[in-house]
């Protein structure tokens, strides 16, 4: 499988955005198919990040919405995908509680609308194809601090918008595998980390904030645990999954970092500090705890030890080796920041 995967060719949808992008940058390196970008440039995806491959002919872009038919029909019709890896999705929990209808369109009647487009025009060779619906582990709910941390074989119990629409659409690739033979691998990952994140989430945020001198804002007691996964790694992982997974498997994918949030809050600011020379606690004077959001998952965790031992895949950056990296990329990319944030204010 994996060496027709490298000659075929392949759609990212969502490959504009955060991990989308990453992975299409490490595809044009280690791939040697060829790569088609469907992204519809929403928000929190900004061609930008994949420019230089698409100005030098490497990626091909598609500017669309993975809800148009006749746009995936025509194509699935004039690139005969054998590989889809599909990133596509809207990811923010807290824009999910604010107004849930755009998770519901585009994870859900997206994925439907996606995996639809791929059964028709893989009729005829399914075993020669894979579609790789990219999740997260917030499908599983919320583990205790003495729990086992999640693997493939969790129940799902999505408990905010975000994640039940993102459970639905596994459910639903699920189904496809099952009742069309559809050959579909489900990945489910830890949270994310790493360059050309939008500035809403965490760790960019808190960078940000810190940079410029903002409030640092820890939801509740900042006891929340997350499982921290570079998005290089995960990455990485992808593209393992996408040469070599298995149809009808699911592959959970974790940084083995597990923090609590006020930790990893702390642990930027220290980080801020050194790159722009502060005294050591500067930054950690900007944190303020406010009122914990609904339905706040307590604690996520992932034991990957399937993916490594059936992929050969594990990740290698921990939290602590790779933060500082990640603050200085930011310090460096003002420019794509301050472009980011001016779309976002214009779309108000």
């Amino acid at each position: 499988m994996g060496a027709e995967a490298a000659n075929g060719t392949w759609l990212i949808t969502g490959g504009a955005g955060f991990i989308g992008s990453n992975f299409v940058r490490l595809a044009a390196r280690r791939a040697s198919a060829k790569l088609v970008v469907l992204d519809l440039l929403t928000y929190a995806g900004t061609l930008a990040t994949i420019s230089s491959l698409v100005d030098s002919g490497a990626v091909t872009f598609a500017r669309g919405d993975i809800r148009d038919t006749d746009l995936l029909e025509r194509l699935f019709a004039e690139h005969d995908f054998q590989r889809v890896i599909h990133f596509a999705a809207e990811s923010h929990v807290d824009r999910s509680i604010a107004g849930p209808d755009a998770f519901m369109q585009t994870n859900v009647d997206g994925t439907y609308r996606l995996l639809e487009a791929a059964r028709g025009a893989w009729r005829d060779s399914p075993a020669t194809r894979l579609f790789v619906q990219v999740s997260t582990d917030e499908v599983y709910g919320s583990l205790g601090p003495d729990d086992a941390p999640f693997n493939e074989t969790s129940p799902y119990r999505p408990n905010s918008p975000y994640s039940a629409s993102k459970a639905a659409a596994d459910h639903l690739a699920r189904a496809w595998f099952h009742t069309y033979g559809l050959p579909v691998v489900i990945t489910n990952c830890a949270n994310n980390y790493g360059p050309w994140q939008f500035p809403e989430k965490l760790i960019p945020l808190m960078i940000l904030n810190a940079v410029e001198g903002r409030e640092l804002p820890v939801y509740g007691d900042g006891a929340h645990v997350r499982d921290w996964l570079h998005v290089a790694d995960h990455c990485d992982a992808l593209l393992a999954v996408t040469a070599d997974g298995k149809a009808g498997e699911c592959y959970v994918i974790g940084g083995e970092n597990e923090q609590r949030n006020i930790d990893t809050v702390t642990a930027i600011c220290r980080a801020v500090d050194v790159n722009l020379g502060r005294s050591p606690g500067t930054s950690e004077q900007l944190i303020r705890h406010v009122p914990d959001r609904p339905g706040h998952d307590r604690r996520y965790a992932i034991d990957p030890a399937k993916i490594r031992n059936q992929l050969g895949w594990r990740p290698t950056r921990t939290f602590e080796n790779s933060l500082e990296d990640v603050v200085q990329w930011y310090l460096d990319s003002a420019n794509w920041v301050a472009d980011i944030r001016a779309r976002e204010q214009a779309r108000r």
